[in-house]
This record gives structure tokens, C-alpha cells and sequence, in this order.
């Protein structure tokens, strides 16, 4: 349950485990920070460049086989407005089963953003299901220069009180780890394993 819940947020939160691996130049690749500055709201920026074209981050965000590369065993996509992302971390589960985890497409500019909300679940803790409509993951895609693309990912809707700042140290550092499997997958074509 603790897991499915992490890499929901994963996804919620856009897109983790304990950390990130560092480049070369011993510089994080996904950078984190919580802005709190529109209390009592929270918001969690999570941002990346990443060594590919576009087209490939955009596929790996908005396809089966993107998101089966670098996130889940198991992935259903309906791209379109008022579509869903279905994922299921469970290799043995299918999707639909008790431990699929549905995200609802909001609206998307294809290459350039996507707005998704997370279905809550009893997975959740009780504190945020009463403010479960208040959830949303925007994220922006910048293609920043010939075969680079930035992404920016805001996870809006959270409080800012104490147990909301305990669930961001909890899965900031979650998220990070799922970010650079997916810089992993689109810079080497290596696929990553999921837990």
C-alpha cells in the first residue's frame, strides 16, 4: 500500500525512491523545492533537462510504452481531453484490478503541457481525501535547445501545515529517483527497472 501510494505521487507529482544519482559534474539532474510563498497552499516544483528531443519526452509521458519504459510494468493511455493514464506497479496485476492507479487528463497542448489529477484512493492518507479536488500535476515541456528538452512539473493543492511538509520530505526525494529513471530511459534507451 506505502508503495503504491509513493509512486502515485510519483506520477501526481511528476512524476520516486531514497535520492537521485549524481552526472558527472556532481550536479542533482531534478531539482525540488517547495514554494510557500501562497500560503496556505504549497506547491512542489520538480524541473529537469533532459539530453532528448520533444518528441521522445513527450512520448514517454503520454504513451504505453513511455510510460512501461521508465515508470510501470503495467500502463494504459487514452490521450484526449478527459482521458486517463492507468498504471499498476504490481507486475502479476492487470489493469483495472484493486491496485491500478487511474489519473485523469485534464487538458493537454501537445509538446508543450499537461494537466493531470490523480483519482484518491483509499491508499490515501484520510487527511487528503476530503481535498482530493484540489490535487492537480501541470506540467510544462520546453524544447530548450536542438535535442534538449526542459520539463517543469508543479504538484498544486497542497496545505500548508505539518502533515502536508512531512508527505513532501517523504516523497520529494521518491519522486526525484523515478525522474532520472525516466533522464536513464530517454538519454540511453536503457529501460528501468520498476519496483
Amino acid at each position: 500500500m506505502k508503495n503504491a501510494l509513493i509512486i502515485l505521487f510519483s506520477v501526481f507529482l511528476t512524476s520516486f525512491f531514497f535520492g537521485q544519482e549524481n552526472n558527472k559534474n556532481d550536479q542533482k539532474r531534478v531539482l525540488s523545492k517547495v514554494d510557500s510563498t501562497k500560503t496556505p497552499e504549497l506547491v512542489l516544483i520538480q524541473e529537469f533537462t533532459v539530453n532528448s528531443p520533444i518528441d521522445s519526452v513527450w512520448s514517454a509521458y503520454t504513451t504505453k510504452k513511455g510510460w512501461e519504459s521508465w515508470a510501470v510494468p503495467l500502463a494504459e493511455i487514452d490521450l484526449k481531453v478527459g482521458g486517463f493514464i492507468k498504471t499498476n506497479y504490481n507486475k502479476a496485476g492487470k489493469i483495472g484490478d484493486s491496485t491500478t492507479i487511474v489519473t485523469h487528463i485534464i487538458n493537454y497542448v501537445p509538446k508543450k503541457l499537461i494537466t493531470l489529477q490523480a483519482e484518491i484512493t483509499d491508499n490515501f492518507p484520510e487527511f487528503m481525501k476530503k481535498e482530493a479536488k484540489d490535487f492537480y500535476n501541470v506540467i510544462y515541456f520546453d524544447e530548450s535547445e536542438k535535442g534538449k528538452t526542459n520539463v517543469k512539473s508543479y504538484g498544486i493543492g497542497y496545505k500548508n501545515n505539518p502533515k502536508y511538509l512531512s508527505l513532501m520530505e517523504y516523497f520529494i526525494p521518491a519522486n526525484e529517483k523515478l525522474l532520472m529513471n525516466l533522464i536513464l530511459y530517454l538519454e540511453t534507451d536503457t529501460k528501468t527497472k520498476k519496483e
